[in-house]
């Protein structure tokens, strides 16, 4: 019988999410993702044409610079750690739910842009919670999910291959006029890397809301495809029905409006719902913390 020369990658995925429950992401000044950003602004600059054979090159050259550096580190516990963002989206989230409860509309407005995209000067305290919860459920999947799996697969390379892929849709992969084109290939690589744990998110969310299963299978499987993401709408919709809230409507940003469609047959969402989205995307973390553990002992024994 021969040992184990390493952990396999869902046993060192598992401790990087842990990793980063205790410890959270490393401070601005030291984050690798942060000097990531900058390196992809820089060839930007040089780079763009508002064209999308000048944006494939750039998601290229992005997701290749993320995979180099997992291949560097090698690491597949510290790679996690530093691509998993549960701690933050859970703090940031929470500030919001504190400043509402306290009737501090101006910092929960100001607060919001950490969380989501939208223009947070005209929203009210509904509109404030429900922007919140909805990230809370979009970004379960892009700061929790989706790393965690890439690095169980992959190991170091898949966890920030994954996390220079989500970062450069978010620098680029949206609609305005100057990245219409050059954002096309970030957009479209980061919906096929989230693709599959978006189905995850949801299958988790049933496994630790058992009593909400048919309502939630009903959501995902009738309501989320009405939304214009293919993965955002999966999770949404599961979260939506999870906590018996009902998500969408209006949405602006800067200039641009969107009707999102409704998703979840429940109330509309207020300050307090804030709180049980973070208990459930946390709820959703420990779920998946034991499925790698016990997958990566099951491979553990395949190996002997």
């Amino acid at each position: 019988m021969r040992t184990l020369t390493r952990a396999p990658s869902p046993l060192g995925s598992a401790a990087g999410v842990v990793l980063d429950q205790l410890f959270g992401e490393p401070a601005t000044s030291l984050h690798p993702v942060v000097h990531f950003g900058r390196i992809m602004k820089l060839y930007e600059r040089r780079g763009y044409r508002d064209a999308r054979g000048a944006g494939v090159l750039h998601a290229l050259t992005g997701s290749a610079l993320g995979v180099g550096a997992g291949m560097f580190l090698r690491s597949a516990s510290l790679a996690t750690g530093l691509a998993v963002g549960g701690r933050s989206l859970h703090t940031a989230a929470r500030d919001v739910s504190r400043a509402l409860e306290g009737g501090d509309l101006d910092t929960a407005r100001a607060l919001l842009p950490t969380l989501v995209g939208r223009d947070p000067t005209t929203l009210d305290e509904a509109e404030i919670a429900r922007a919140t919860v909805e990230s809370v459920a979009e970004n379960t999947v892009d700061a929790i999910v989706a790393p965690a799996l890439w690095a169980a697969l992959l190991g170091a390379r898949g966890a920030l291959g994954y996390r220079a892929i989500n970062t450069l849709d978010a620098m680029v992969g949206h609609h305005s006029k100057r990245y219409e084109n050059y954002g096309w290939a970030s957009a479209r690589l980061d919906d096929g890397a989230n693709w599959v744990p978006a189905r995850v998110t949801a299958l988790l969310v049933a496994v630790v809301r058992p009593s909400a299963t048919r309502e939630i299978v009903r959501a995902v499987t009738t309501q989320a495809s009405r939304h214009p993401s293919p993965n955002a709408g999966v999770s949404e919709a599961a979260f939506a029905a999870a906590l018996g809230v009902t998500l969408g409507g209006t949405n602006v940003y800067g200039e641009r409006v969107e009707d999102r469609p409704l998703l979840g047959e429940g109330r509309r969402v207020n300050c307090s719902d804030i709180d049980a989205a973070i208990r459930l995307s946390r709820d959703v973390t420990t779920a998946l913390i034991g499925a790698l553990v016990l997958s990566g002992l099951w491979i553990g024994t395949r190996r002997r």
